[in-house]
């Protein structure tokens, strides 16, 4: 097959290098692609948000298969679009893609399938909204209704915290996406994210990962896209791995069936294990980032068999295998992200590495004059598998420390919760 990846992060680069695996990869192209993605595929130059260039492209370079990686595309249909000029797509339709589209859509949902949910409000104004803040107290959770680049959520410690957030919601800090306003209540326990592959119909469970979104040791500091993770999540053990599939996924997908937009793709489920059970704190249509990364490093399977089960629609059959390897991934960030990322800079110490169980995937870096530049705020991600959390960890930190990019930063502490619970005695 002749496939082209849709996307240029740390996603799309361990997309692509688990197709590239497969003996059924005949030609791998990746639109726009980075610095990491142009040692395994070609890359493409064309702007994703022109879908008729990227159809025109597909079509005239005998291209069998699109896989969307980012959500933006998804949520700006092109799937459809792809679809409709007759080629096979993973990603979903721009009706399903709601589901990450829009955060109000999702609740409205939950409260169909009696999926359990953070109780919430749905506001268009600022004045009801902040009226609501004061009325539920804090802690609160602000949730812009839109994409806003993981960015328009706010878990708010205090009232003027979450008051100061609906504002900037509806002044526009994240255009569009903020005119709608969702507000939840804040949940205790601990995250997991959880995918599951779907053609519409059949569901297949992958393994379960544990995210770092705050960009400080410790849990401190303003949400990012994520600063790490690791997989499989000890939280979700096999009991609470069926709750969350019977209870969340299943009905979901059925309810979106009944709709008349069923789902196809991936289905990423961000949950909270809290005293009273898994609850579901939102859901996104493609795989995380940096979740995908550790999750493709665990795929013992054909990932392009995988992923073209789930676009043609015969996922009933397929079971696919995973390591029991523990596999974690440490982004190195340029200084600044997330607020202003400084780019530009060289990264040295990474050329030629290719290892089956230690991985650096790139995100945001581009190659000028045979050098491999800073091209965004999480710019590499080190991806190790071991044993236990705590091999994995001090592998993939052992790479981090080979990496000659003073420029970069990262955090120091992913896989902390697990790494406590190796250590904590029986």
């Amino acid at each position: 097959m002749r496939i082209l990846v849709i996307g240029s992060g740390g996603r799309e680069h361990a997309l692509a290098w688990a197709i590239a695996r497969s003996p059924r990869c005949e030609k791998l192209f990746v639109m726009p692609g980075n610095g990491g993605t142009g040692e395994i595929a070609e890359n493409v130059s064309v702007d994703i948000t022109d879908h008729k260039a990227v159809i025109d492209f597909a079509l005239g370079n005998q291209v069998d298969f699109v896989v969307i990686g980012p959500d933006a595309p998804a949520v700006a249909g092109l799937g459809d679009d792809v679809r409709a000029a007759g080629l096979l797509c993973f990603g979903p339709s721009k009706a399903a893609a709601q589901l990450e589209g829009s955060k109000a859509f999702t609740k409205q949902l939950c409260d169909e399938a009696k999926v359990p949910t953070a109780a919430y409000g749905r506001f268009d104004n600022e004045s009801d909204a902040l009226a609501y803040v004061h009325d539920q107290g804090a802690p609160i959770v602000i949730k812009a209704d839109g994409l806003a680049a993981g960015k328009g959520v706010t878990v708010a410690m205090t009232v003027q915290e979450a008051a100061d957030a609906v504002r900037d919601c509806f002044s526009g800090a994240f255009g569009d996406s903020g005119s709608t306003v969702v507000i939840e209540e804040f949940l205790e326990g601990e995250e997991a994210s959880i995918f599951a592959l779907c053609d519409g119909e059949s569901v297949v469970m992958l393994p379960s990962a544990q995210d770092h979104k705050r960009v400080w040791d410790g849990d401190r500091g303003p949400n990012t896209g994520g600063m790490g993770a690791y997989s499989p999540a000890p939280v979700m053990t096999p009991e609470m791995t069926a709750q969350v599939e019977n209870e969340i996924i299943l009905p979901s997908i059925r309810r979106m069936a009944e709709r008349g937009t069923p789902f196809t793709g991936v289905l990423f489920a961000g949950i909270m294990v809290t005293p009273k059970g898994p609850k579901l704190i939102e859901y996104n249509v493609r795989f995380g980032d940096p979740e995908c990364q550790v999750l493709m490093l665990r795929l013992k399977s054909d990932a392009l068999d995988l992923l073209e089960a789930t676009a043609r629609g015969t996922l009933k059959t397929a079971k696919p295998e995973f390591s029991d390897d523990v596999a974690l991934t440490v982004v190195l960030a340029a200084k600044g992200y997330p607020v202003n990322p400084e780019k530009g800079s060289e990264i040295l110490g990474i050329d030629g590495q290719d290892d089956d169980r230690l991985m650096v995937f790139h995100a945001g870096t581009l190659r000028r004059d045979g050098k491999l530049i800073a091209n965004g705020g999480r710019v590499l991600n080190v991806t190790a598998l071991g044993r236990t959390v705590g091999e994995a960890r001090d592998r993939a930190y052992a790479e981090v420390d080979r990496i000659d990019w003073p420029e970069g930063f990262c955090r120091r502490d992913i896989g902390w919760r697990a790494v406590a619970r190796e250590l904590k005695p029986a």
